[in-house]
């Protein structure tokens, strides 16, 4: 049976629109670091070399190159941590230059995939699409544990108010957020949904 995120893995990636405390576990990820305003054109070539490397994983059985444990699955959606550089200055958490923002863009992997397996498809890409960036990627795990989480529909620039009704939950709930990088999920297209349609998921840790 091919595993479909949108319907095994529901829970992480199509929450309500309204704020829920939620467990997440260890996920594999090939991730690429990098910093700057992701409306400038140099934001686009962090994405293409991502999904790159994913979709030369899930074709991976026409050239011979699968694992025996390789499975069918939907490639996952493009996911990024996101903070501000130490020195970012800021009038509030909401009024910021986006040329200070400091991202951790990523694609989760199945989990047949290894650190072996990942290394070889990173090289194997290098060859067949030479691309600078190929040499920053890199395939980690990552927990993000308790956190709280909502889908916002909308454009981008409206998220604080989302963020905002996710701290109140939280306190609610007793919670405090210890860091103010998040993790957004991004379930539209930008380029063929208009900003009001945009849905996003969005994430912070809780403790």
């Amino acid at each position: 049976m091919k595993l479909d995120w949108k319907k095994q893995d529901k829970k992480y990636y199509l929450p309500k629109e309204e704020p829920e405390l939620v467990h997440i576990p260890e996920f594999k990820f090939f991730s690429i670091r990098g910093q700057g305003n992701p409306n400038d054109d140099f934001f686009g070539n962090y994405i293409q070399v991502l999904y790159s490397l994913s979709y030369a994983i899930k074709m991976s059985p026409k050239s011979g190159l699968a694992p025996m444990d390789y499975f069918e699955y939907s490639v996952y959606p493009l996911e990024g941590i996101w903070d501000l550089k130490k020195d970012a200055k800021i009038d509030t958490k909401s009024m910021f230059d986006k040329n200070d923002l400091e991202f951790n863009l990523m694609i989760r992997q199945p989990d047949f995939v290894n650190a072996d397996f990942a290394n070889k498809i990173i090289n194997i890409v290098k060859n067949k699409k030479p691309n600078n960036l190929l040499e920053n990627v890199i395939f980690e795990t990552i927990t993000d544990g308790k956190c709280i989480q909502m889908l916002h529909v909308g454009p981008y620039d409206n998220e604080p108010a989302s963020f905002k009704k996710m701290e109140e939950v939280a306190f609610k709930l007793g919670l405090i957020r210890p860091v103010y990088y998040h993790r957004e999920i991004y379930l539209s297209d930008v380029r063929k949904v208009s900003p009001d349609k945009l849905k996003t998921v969005l994430r912070f840790k809780v403790q």
